[in-house]
């Protein structure tokens, strides 16, 4: 199962997203993806107290640590490799994290337009 190349929203190298807590559809670190990934993990966030409230009240709580799938709950200020359209779902309703772009896979703009994820960087002076 080969991933697709490892290329941010400007085309260029992805940049790790976090090893602590490790986070990827894969675990390495980065917001990598292959067709086996259909929630498309692929933005790189950190999320905020409101996103994981929000997230939670949607039925995906990123709070609570699950330890049989090595998960250890998100604090606000962690960086996580989110779900595209979760992301973009949070985003419509205004409850948006912030987002790395040079964390984040190019296959993210397959669901949220660059000009929308832009708004929200962390990593643009």
């Amino acid at each position: 199962m080969e991933m697709h190349e490892s290329k941010n929203v400007f085309g260029e190298p992805l940049v790790p997203c976090s090893t602590d807590p490790l986070t990827g559809f894969f675990r390495d670190g980065c917001c990598n993806t292959n067709d086996q990934d259909l929630g498309s993990h692929t933005v790189c966030v950190e999320v905020s107290r409101a996103f994981l409230q929000f997230s939670r009240e949607r039925g995906n709580d990123l709070s609570t640590p699950v330890e049989e799938f090595g998960f250890p709950g998100l604090n606000p200020g962690d960086r996580w490799c989110l779900c595209a359209a979760r992301w973009l779902e949070a985003q419509k309703a205004d409850m948006a994290p912030r987002v790395f772009l040079q964390r984040t896979h190019v296959r993210a703009l397959e669901i949220v337009p660059l000009a929308v994820l832009r708004e929200y960087a962390a990593d643009l002076n």
